[in-house]
């Protein structure tokens, strides 16, 4: 495994993509952030004035998306959502725009799925960016591998939370 300090950003490990991203996020809240505290202080964002809320990370994904990466996004959630998971849910609606198939899956329906411990991103199947971060939700470090064992171990547990999820535009919170 390579640490952060060694490893590509997301947008270089993006774009030399061929196939597909998936990425399975797993809890319930992550660090705070100005775009979350506007959230909750009422700000609302005007989603038919693209300018004011699009922004490089969607593009990013746009632009993979139109060489014909598929990217997909699964969450695991606790029922009832946190308040972070009612933000991230409201602001989806960009991930979808960009591109992404996201999908929502209660964790009372994962206790059977064989879980790694961290979120992650899988690129094409061959290469596995996992995130680790700290009790607050703020990202520690970034680790990159294409050891097999885990390539499979995360393929199989994305595909599974998958095939069970809600998409998100089904999914109400």
């Amino acid at each position: 495994m390579r640490s952060s300090g060694e490893i590509p950003s997301f947008a270089e490990l993006l774009a030399s993509c061929h196939t597909s991203a998936a990425h399975l996020e797993m809890r319930d809240s992550y660090a705070d952030n100005e775009r979350f505290e506007a959230w909750r202080r009422g700000d609302r964002i005007d989603w038919k004035d693209r300018a004011t809320w699009w922004h490089p990370y969607d593009q990013t994904i746009a632009d993979a998306v139109a060489r014909g990466v598929v990217i997909r996004r699964a969450r695991i959630v606790s029922e009832p959502v946190s308040e972070y998971i009612q933000w991230e849910h409201y602001v989806t609606t960009a991930n979808v725009t960009a591109g992404e198939q996201v999908r929502w899956l209660p964790r009372r329906l994962a206790t059977d799925i064989a879980l790694p411990g961290n979120d992650f991103w899988l690129f094409d199947g061959a290469l596995l960016r996992v995130h680790h971060f700290d009790g607050n939700g703020a990202v520690v470090e970034d680790e990159l591998t294409d050891a097999p064992a885990l390539l499979k171990l995360c393929a199989a547990a994305f595909e599974t939370v998958w095939d069970r999820a809600t998409p998100h535009d089904q999914y109400r919170i």
